[in-house]
């Protein structure tokens, strides 16, 4: 097998098992409450935005389907928002922000309903810049996103580590 075709294979694999081949054959669906905003941000979209983000990555793109509570769930994740921050990244000659960085911090756990044991406990961040000078509303909202994004994208990697 050529080095390349090697590549594409090994991707494909591994693409494969995230697209949720891997869940435990008795787990069908996941319950995922809106995680409560902590953070004293004064953004009324944190929590909606990070409840689209995990339903769109745990529903969306794998066979799990959201359940309607706890108590009708296989498994669930829980947690919440617990810190906002944007704060000044890079300053100019002339000791103005151009840059700014935003960072999100959630506390989450995911646990199988067959167990009484949390299968995982963490606080998880993410953090984006954006350009201060150039757009700084849609900047935020932009860096919002991304930062959501990677906080997203690791709690859904700590919960297939465990399928």
């Amino acid at each position: 097998m050529t080095g390349l075709a090697l590549v594409v294979f090994m991707s494909g694999c591994v693409r494969y098992s995230f697209t949720g081949t891997s869940i435990p054959a008795d787990v069908s669906t996941i319950y995922i409450p809106f995680f409560p905003d902590r953070s004293s941000s004064g953004l009324g979209v944190l929590s909606d935005e990070l409840y689209s983000k995990l339903v769109n990555r745990f529903v969306r793109q794998s066979r799990l389907t959201l359940a309607g509570s706890e108590q009708d769930a296989d498994a669930w994740i829980r947690g919440e928002i617990i810190s906002y921050r944007n704060q000044a990244f890079t300053v100019t000659g002339d000791e103005q922000t151009s840059l700014n960085q935003v960072q999100i911090t959630v506390r989450a756990s995911f646990q199988y309903a067959s167990e009484e044991k949390v299968v995982w406990n963490s606080t998880v961040s993410g953090t984006a810049t954006y350009d201060v000078l150039n757009n700084p509303v849609d900047g935020e909202f932009e860096a919002i996103d991304e930062a959501l994004e990677q906080i997203v994208n690791t709690m859904f990697t700590n919960s297939v580590s465990q399928w």
